[in-house]
């Protein structure tokens, strides 16, 4: 049960006829008007852009359906993906589809990257090259991207229990088999839950925790706000602004991720529109159609959707992390206040912030993630 497999995607024509054939018959929607737009410092502050106060635009949607169904080319990305080298495993009954793509270099320090959701693997295809040959072998990473099980290609779960916990101990096995003795993690939205919880089950074998978000706030402690810079105070109104209006998806995924389960399975459109919600405008389109057809190609939407069930219905340690941890925090996302992420995390050594990038840093400003990375790893390895 421990063989590793090599994987290449390889999606039967008659799957790829069958979506075709769904999007031309996808019925519509309807919406009301949009509300008028915002001044422009709050379009470029607000958790959400103008027009999608109410939800995903029908515009967004018809538009990248329409290109989903006439121009967008499934071959093509499939061939590309193909050629980074992927495999398969079994851990803890579950199938498990990674990426581990070794450098050049064999002192290359080993680094697992966790994606979030709606994302898979292909959150962090576009950095191997950067990480795996950099221009200077001392910054060289040896890859590991896992699908999180339930997503893309590990393919839905078959039980319950698949909570962040769960899964980084999935992780820590599958390192072990890779023959990874010691390693960095990194995770961005889920993955940002997974690899701080990495470091607090192997503290032998991971070296640093590096990830987008610290997903710290307030827990009604007496005098928790005491101290606050007035900059602080106006980031706890943008996190509780960003909270009311970004959380509704995980509301309903950590309650009743079923009810909404059956539309994903039989409708591409609302999947589309369902992962678009997060995605939005800060993914490239070709790259959101090339996640939406493998939530689609693998009837993943049920199975992603369960992990907020099953993490918010679990027991979480409430002491403090302990490992090295990095923050690379970007403009347009959940920006932590550095008090709170001081007392769920107790060793943080680096904390950096950045002026543009989103919550899909890796997509749109992959420069500054890399670079982050390096220097965080950099250092650690002089220590």
């Amino acid at each position: 049960m421990t063989e590793i497999k090599r994987f290449q995607i390889a999606i039967p024509q008659a799957d790829l006829d069958d979506l075709r054939e769904r999007l031309a018959r996808t019925r519509w929607t309807n919406e009301l008007p949009p509300d008028p737009d915002p001044d422009p410092e709050a379009r470029q502050t607000g958790p959400v852009p103008p027009g999608w106060e109410r939800g995903v635009p029908l515009s967004y949607v018809k538009d990248l359906v329409e290109r989903w169904r006439t121009t967008y080319d499934w071959r093509e990305h499939e061939a590309r993906l193909n050629t980074y080298p992927q495999f398969t495993t079994e851990i803890d009954g579950q199938t498990i589809h990674f990426v581990h793509a070794r450098s050049p270099h064999e002192n290359a320090t080993p680094l697992i990257l966790t994606h979030g959701w709606p994302n898979t693997f292909v959150e962090y295809v576009g950095l191997i090259d950067e990480l795996t040959n950099p221009a200077d072998p001392a910054d060289a990473f040896h890859v590991v991207i896992p699908d999180i099980p339930g997503f893309g290609f590990s393919g839905p779960t078959h039980e319950a229990g698949w909570n962040r916990h769960r899964v980084a101990a999935a992780w820590a096995e599958l390192m072990r088999r890779l023959g990874y003795e010691r390693y960095g993690v990194h995770g961005n939205d889920a993955g940002a839950f997974v690899a701080p919880e990495q470091g607090r089950q192997n503290p032998d074998n991971v070296i640093g925790v590096h990830v987008n978000q610290l997903f710290s706030f307030p827990n009604g402690t007496p005098g928790e706000f005491d101290g606050l810079t007035e900059q602080e105070m106006g980031l706890l109104q943008f996190l509780q602004s960003f909270h009311s209006e970004m959380s509704a998806y995980a509301d309903l995924q950590a309650t009743k991720p079923q009810n909404l389960a059956h539309a994903l399975a039989d409708s591409p459109a609302g999947q589309l529109a369902w992962i678009g919600q997060l995605l939005g405008t800060a993914v490239d389109p070709d790259t959101v159609l090339t996640i939406a057809t493998i939530y689609w190609l693998t009837n993943t939407g049920a199975s992603s959707a369960r992990l907020y069930y099953e993490d918010r219905h679990a027991e979480h340690p409430t002491e403090p992390t302990t490992a090295p941890t990095a923050l690379a925090s970007f403009a347009y996302d959940f920006r932590p206040i550095r008090k709170f992420a001081e007392r769920d995390h107790s060793n943080i050594v680096a904390w950096s912030e950045f002026d543009r990038g989103s919550h899909w840093s890796a997509h749109d400003a992959p420069d500054l993630l890399v670079g982050d990375l390096r220097q965080f790893f950099r250092g650690l390895r002089k220590g």
